[in-house]
């Protein structure tokens, strides 16, 4: 086991002593986090700086440690919806403030290298949980006109540190698998290109070489369920740009690992927690610069959309007098409340989705839709799903709101 798959077991083991309890709900607003800022900031470890406001004048905070020469930039929540990786971060803050049985390691990390992470850089998108900020700017595609006050603040302060490394964190659709296959992309990575002929130089290597490093590390959690975000090249997004201007740069895209049992993504919080600390380890002892860049490519392409949060095969529809076989396709979707959300189940397609896969799979064995009546339902796209599956007239489960019962 190398050095850096021992950090990533005791990371895992002792994560609940790091883990940053104020925070757990994806519904993460600014004002959450302010208090938390200032206790990383009190302990004595993190420097805080507050780079500008946004739009609607909220504060957005940098948070350094380390003496290093290797400067490193994190910066999460572009989109105001995508927070899993900002909680993460705040887990690390209270790795490095209070790292315990893993000081040595700590230690290591914040003497070889000069962090900054920037934890939410949306908050007027995370105030109403949407992707763009006050101005419906999406941070993400605007690198090189820098319309947005937040955009600006980024380059500003990429501009003033010149990283070496660069994290990019965000949160990705949960309906995406892992290349061709029937598992969940939990985590995708990508080493954006710096030009549209997707030229790999030397800093773009060391990217790829990261991680693969990370995905060699995560396989032990999540075998079978990292993937390769789409590498296409984005004239005006940020990390294509981060990485033409210089910054070895890393994207990270969480996604979903069981949405049934852990709809608030906190097992991948702490995916989030030891990918990059064992990232941050990696690129402090240069054990990275070993890893072959073949290694990057085996990570499989992330497929679109071939993902449901539940199929219920061959199961029997009524129409028309008749039953007729399909498959239905069933999606989860997220309705906001107040402070959290409620998931709102769909029936989303129906017919032959043997070429698709879910989070959970049930084989209806020819078993008809009925209503909780036990009549002939009609089962259309876009409807709840609440129904019963019944066989030789026993009632073999039912459904409410795409949840069994």
């Amino acid at each position: 086991m190398t050095e850096i798959e021992q950090l990533s077991e005791k990371l895992n083991q002792n994560y609940p002593l790091y883990k940053e309890t104020a925070l757990t709900h994806r519904r993460i607003k600014h004002q959450n986090l302010l208090p938390l800022i200032e206790k990383a900031g009190k302990a004595g470890t993190f420097k805080i700086q507050m780079l500008g406001t946004s739009v609607e004048n909220r504060s957005i905070y940098a948070l350094s440690a380390g003496t290093g020469k290797t400067k490193v930039l994190l910066w999460s929540q572009m989109h105001g919806d995508e927070p899993t990786a900002t909680q993460a971060l705040f887990d690390i803050f209270n790795f490095f403030n209070h790292p315990q049985i893993l000081s040595n390691e700590a230690e290591n990390i914040l003497n070889k290298l000069n962090l900054h992470f920037i934890p939410m850089l949306n908050p007027d998108g995370a105030e109403v949980f949407k992707r763009r900020n006050a101005l419906n700017i999406d941070l993400n595609r605007d690198a090189l006109r820098q319309i947005a006050r937040e955009t600006q603040i980024l380059k500003k302060y990429r501009d003033t540190l010149l990283p070496d490394f660069g994290f990019n964190l965000h949160d990705q659709n949960p309906y995406y698998t892992a290349g061709a296959t029937n598992k969940p992309a939990t985590l995708s990575f990508l080493a954006p290109a710096y030009n549209p002929e997707k030229d790999i130089d030397e800093k773009r290597e060391n990217s790829m070489q990261v991680i693969a490093l990370m995905n060699t590390v995560l396989q032990k959690f999540i075998p079978g369920q990292i993937g390769r975000y789409f590498d296409a090249y984005g004239p005006t997004s940020m990390g294509d740009n981060m990485q033409k201007w210089g910054t070895r740069t890393i994207l990270i895209e969480s996604g979903e690992y069981d949405p049934f049992n852990d709809p608030e993504r906190q097992y991948v919080r702490k995916l989030n927690f030891i990918a990059i600390l064992s990232a941050l380890q990696a690129i402090a002892n240069h054990s990275y610069t070993a890893v072959n860049q073949a290694e990057y490519w085996k990570i499989p392409e992330i497929k679109d959309a071939k993902m449901f949060h539940l199929i219920i095969r061959n199961a029997r529809i009524y129409a028309s007098g008749q039953y007729f076989k399909t498959d239905i396709g069933i999606h989860l979707n997220e309705e906001p409340t107040d402070n959290s959300f409620l998931l709102q189940s769909e029936v989303y397609d129906l017919g032959d989705l043997s070429f698709y896969h879910a989070y959970k799979e049930i084989d209806a064995d020819a078993a008809v839709i009925k209503d909780f009546n036990r009549n002939h339902l009609i089962l259309n796209i876009g409807d709840t799903a609440d129904f019963i599956l019944e066989k030789d007239n026993k009632q073999l489960l039912k459904l409410k709101n795409g949840k069994i019962i």
